[in-house]
């Protein structure tokens, strides 16, 4: 007959820990990679952009308006842009509609951004949780 002793150690809480702070560190590069992207695809130029085509920018202020915020209670990440730099003109272009009594096509910024950058985001949880 053969006898073994074996002792293990919950370490649950502490896995989690991890995990939830790995969470919190991937949503932040998937934020600021997708803020990037949109803020590349917006151009500097005094002409009106194609329907369809992401918005121009005469002074640079939608570009510089693209910010990202983690929740990290809540395990999300917002990406868009400061309606208190720009107000409703970011909607107004992403989705097309009104804003100062112009009417603005869809010219898309932010969903073709998330679009873009779809397959490089599950890399960035990979490895996120280290002992």
């Amino acid at each position: 007959m053969l006898a073994t002793k074996v002792k293990t150690k919950d370490e649950t809480k502490k896995v989690l820990a991890k995990a939830k702070q790995g969470n919190f560190k991937s949503l932040g590069h998937a934020g600021a990679a997708i803020r990037l992207t949109a803020k590349r695809s917006i151009r500097k130029r005094k002409k009106a952009s194609p329907e369809g085509q992401p918005p121009s920018t005469r002074r640079g202020q939608l570009r510089g308006a693209i910010m990202f915020d983690v929740e990290k209670q809540k395990g999300l990440v917002v990406i868009g842009p400061d309606h208190s730099k720009v107000g409703a003109s970011g909607s107004a272009h992403e989705h097309g509609g009104r804003y100062k009594r112009q009417r603005y096509p869809k010219r898309p910024f932010m969903g073709p951004a998330l679009e873009k950058t779809q397959d490089r985001l599950p890399k960035l949880w990979a490895g996120s949780v280290k002992a």
